[in-house]
């Protein structure tokens, strides 16, 4: 098929139904169950990005920013950007080692449910087979179809497969090269990195920059059509620049055609979106290395990373401890959220040992934490202690301590994650205090009995006007988060 006919498929499945482009209709599109239902997913970041391997993904942006890091070091490394720039990566970005059923079993063993490598970035290399450019894994670089191996791996793995995609941004990404003798500025290579927008256009923040050519609208869609079509997966995932204002005729379009389809072939679909790009209620928000303040009515994401500089594999990456994406992952659902924790594979396929570590690390404290978390729900109060206090937005790791909790509730218990665990095993948890009255009951909450998950050590209670008081014996301080079951009468 062409653009055009992705095109003309798109309208006549909105005109289908039962969802229009409309937000009244977008907005009366129902949560999926098994998304409310998830709590960990995995994205991957796997591109041509991974062979210079070097600050992070927008390498193929900075590294023609005249005085950037990036532009130097392609200088020193590569030579000059007009005899080698970007594109002159992709018959290195060979992946002789990837092996999506490795990747798939190790992502399962972690304690995943989804997982969602990205089908295109901003330099527009796609990872997939398609039939609308040359440019894609599958005709160049790996020469496989790498995001339908992912999805027939994931399926078998027992996971729910999703994508995303990430071509908004490709109109301007390339457009540092325009200001200098570079490949970018040869019309023979229009193919690749297309018609660029002028330095200081659209390549901002703000809603109201100049919008997007209508021609790369139409492509973003039918790309993203395409997608679809051949894999059907059960998240679309945009990123941050559909927000601009130009976009939101096609964001219309797009998620009623997506929604349609998923409704004429029998499963639950989701997009996410960030920055308020969609209307309220209309699609999952995601929020990029952050956090809520409080719990959401709706189901939202985290997005963050293994790496604390970089979405991709770099030889440069700072790798965080297995506490910080744990400790992220309990924040998030104390609040109906859900964590997307990234990894970023090297060039020739090998997950890098730092990543595999981490997952594995995850895998291990879900095992004897998960109770609390799958299948559990919000409580009356997301949580307690210094961290709870004015925890919006994003940025670096939260120093959590013995006075951090956060809360779910399952099954006639209270689970309490204690953030940080203590030197002699003593914790107080301020919300269950003695003679709280409930705004939904009144009186106290009649506690049974105290235990710490995946452990046989005694512990002991009481409960005062200052909260609940508990010991418990014999569990060492620990980095990671340790669970506390109250169950009740």
């Amino acid at each position: 098929m062409t653009a055009r006919d992705y095109l003309r498929l798109v309208e006549e499945v909105v005109a289908q139904g039962p969802y229009t482009d409309t937000w009244e209709s977008l907005c009366a599109y129902p949560e999926p169950e098994w998304y409310r239902q998830a709590r960990f997913g995995v994205f991957i970041h796997w591109g041509v990005y991974a062979v210079p391997a070097f600050a992070n993904e927008w390498y193929a942006r900075n590294m023609y920013i005249q005085g950037s890091p990036e532009y130097e070091h392609h200088r020193k490394t590569y030579g000059n950007h007009k005899t080698f720039g970007y594109k002159d990566f992709i018959p290195l970005f060979r992946g002789e080692r990837f092996d999506a059923g490795e990747w798939m079993a190790l992502i399962r063993d972690s304690g995943a449910q989804y997982v969602m490598p990205v089908a295109e970035h901003h330099d527009g290399f796609q990872m997939y087979d398609s039939a609308l450019s040359e440019f894609n894994a599958a005709r160049m670089g790996p020469r496989r179809d790498v995001l339908g191996e992912l999805k027939r791996a994931a399926e078998s793995a027992g996971l729910v497969f999703a994508l995303s995609q990430h071509r908004a941004e490709h109109c301007w990404f390339f457009n540092g090269g325009l200001a200098f003798d570079s490949d970018v500025a040869d019309p023979a290579h229009a193919p690749f990195y297309g018609t660029q927008l002028p330095i200081g256009g659209a390549d901002s923040h703000d809603i109201y920059a100049a919008p997007p050519p209508r021609a790369h609208c139409e492509d973003w869609l039918a790309r993203l059509a395409e997608l679809v079509e051949r894999y059907r997966p059960a998240v679309v995932y945009l990123d941050w620049w559909v927000h601009n204002l130009g976009f939101k005729p096609y964001l219309k379009k797009f998620a009623a055609y997506y929604y349609n389809r998923a409704a004429q072939w029998g499963f639950e679909a989701a997009v996410n979106y960030k920055h308020h790009a969609f209307a309220p209620g209309a699609a999952v928000p995601d929020v990029e290395r952050g956090r809520l303040d409080g719990v959401s009515p709706r189901i939202w994401q985290s997005c963050t990373a293994t790496a604390r500089h970089s979405w991709c594999h770099t030889r440069q990456n700072e790798y965080k401890d297995p506490a910080e994406p744990i400790c992220d992952l309990i924040d998030a659902v104390s609040k109906n959220g859900r964590l997307l924790l990234n990894i970023g594979p090297r060039a020739d396929g090998v997950i890098p040992d730092e990543d595999r570590e981490i997952l594995q690390a995850m895998g291990r404290w879900l095992r004897q934490n998960g109770e609390g978390l799958y299948g559990a729900s919000c409580w009356e109060t997301f949580g307690e202690g210094p961290s709870a206090e004015g925890c919006g937005g994003s940025g670096g790791e939260t120093e959590y301590t013995p006075a951090d909790i956060r809360f779910t509730c399952k099954g006639g218990a209270v689970y309490a994650f204690v953030m940080r665990w203590p030197a002699g095993g003593a914790v107080t948890i301020r919300s269950l205090k003695k003679a709280r009255v409930l705004p939904h009951a009144g009186g106290d909450l009649p506690i049974r009995a105290v235990s710490v998950l995946g452990t046989d050590a005694p512990v002991s209670f009481t409960r005062d006007e200052t909260g609940l008081h508990i010991r418990a014996e014999g569990i060492a301080p620990a980095r990671c988060p340790v669970t506390v079951k109250i169950a009740v009468e």
